[in-house]
């Protein structure tokens, strides 16, 4: 039963995500185009901007879980909005008076990366108080819905705003795009539960305990160590992918915005196939088998080259279709085994292991680019990224068929 699209306060939510989820994607490409194009960094450049930006989220992601469980989360969600749309404006200005270097570029990446962790442990922690836990599928797959469909006309729009506007003009759409979303979230209605009291004073010992839960439950341990594993590796692409795609590749903003296009296409019908896979395959089998063939498809990244290295990164692209399938699922497990009041340091404890580890992994690649290469960096991070995957073989998630209805656990879930 379709229960969400009668929710307006839910189609609210889903709305607001829609118009930044699309900006998001012209900043995504849009700043490290600026860096690249517009100031010349070098591949160490490249590689130290991602790992400052992911390093960043470290200090505050050790406290963010915590805090999410002390507050309401709609006005963290509002606020995180309204200080990203601030910070990325200052980009467009400082290039149109010729202030803008890399300097600047080092220290707003990694404040829009923090606060975007703020809003993404609160988002996935607002979810649950926001529909009922038999609706978390769909709700899942409907905002990652949304995420597919700004891959879809993110990237294009993208590549042809930098190259007509260039990268800091066009990182101005993503600005704006963040005020729509805060406007819409103010839309809501609904009210929020206030959150539990809580147990302990002192917040070190909250971020201790959400620690302890993330490690203690099978099904979280689990997803939290391929995260992080696999966020390690993620790195290496994640850092090189575009000053490849320019200088081994030379392809230019327009054509590598048309085939990251494609990736986008392809991750919508993942997004639309998540819930008859489950309801065909289960939890557990839908997830593993989504995380394997994705990290096998991307081994097309390294191995592009020649005439119809365009083709092989397309091929590289149509892999996204298992994103979708597999982070639904991921993110409903998590909501739904945890028990609420740890909610927020649970999320908090998975975004800083993904986000950290992207961030060394960035830096990793930038180093191992400049010592061997490019494309053996890129092979290397493909390689780890599959084996990741590892720990879901090894854990309880297989066997599970559906989302666990008990408040946490592996009660009625296993088939």
């Amino acid at each position: 039963m379709k229960r969400l699209w009668r929710d307006g306060d839910f189609l609210k939510l889903w709305l607001g995500q829609a118009v930044s989820q699309a900006g998001s994607r012209i900043s995504r490409e849009g700043l490290p185009w600026t860096a690249v194009q517009w100031l010349g960094a070098s591949p160490l450049q490249m590689g130290l901007l991602n790992g400052v930006t992911g390093a960043a989220v470290l200090l505050p992601g050790l406290f963010a879980g915590a805090w999410v469980d002390r507050l309401r989360r709609r006005p963290v969600l509002i606020g995180a909005d309204l200080a990203r749309a601030a910070l990325l404006a200052w980009i467009p200005y400082a290039a149109w008076t010729h202030r803008l270097t890399i300097a600047q570029l080092f220290w707003i990446g990694p404040a829009v990366a923090a606060l975007s962790l703020l809003f993404d442990i609160a988002y996935q922690t607002y979810l649950p108080a926001l529909v009922e836990r038999e609706a978390l599928v769909e709700g899942n797959a409907k905002l990652a819905l949304t995420e597919s469909a700004a891959e879809v006309a993110g990237p294009g729009l993208a590549g042809l705003l930098i190259q007509w506007l260039t990268a800091p003009i066009a990182i101005l759409f993503d600005a704006a795009s963040f005020l729509i979303s805060a406007l819409s979230l103010s839309a809501i209605r609904r009210a929020e539960t206030p959150p539990e009291p809580h147990m302990h004073p002192h917040i070190g010992r909250e971020i201790a305990e959400g620690l302890r839960q993330s490690w203690k439950d099978p099904i979280l341990r689990a997803l939290a160590a391929r995260s992080a594993t696999a966020a390690l590796f993620l790195g290496f692409p994640n850092g090189l992918y575009i000053l490849y795609a320019v200088r081994e590749l030379g392809l230019n903003p327009a054509s590598l915005g048309l085939i990251i296009t494609v990736g986008g296409v392809t991750s919508l019908v993942g997004a639309l196939a998540v819930e008859p896979m489950v309801r065909r395959l289960g939890v557990g089998r839908t997830l593993l088998g989504a995380g394997m063939l994705g990290a096998a498809i991307g081994f097309a990244v390294p191995l592009a080259r020649g005439p119809y290295a365009a083709l092989w990164m397309i091929a590289a692209q149509v892999g996204d279709f298992t994103w979708p399938l597999y982070m639904v699922n991921e993110t409903s497990l998590r909501q739904a085994v945890t028990p609420p009041r740890l909610l927020g340091r649970v999320n908090s404890a998975n975004q800083l292991l993904f986000r950290g580890l992207l961030a060394a992994g960035g830096v990793g690649a930038g180093m191992a680019a400049q010592r061997v290469g490019i494309r053996p960096a890129l092979f290397i991070g493909a390689a780890g990224f599959l084996l990741s995957n590892l720990w879901l073989i090894f854990s309880p998630i297989p066997r599970l068929r559906a989302i666990p209805k008990g408040t946490f656990g592996l009660q009625s879930s296993e088939s």
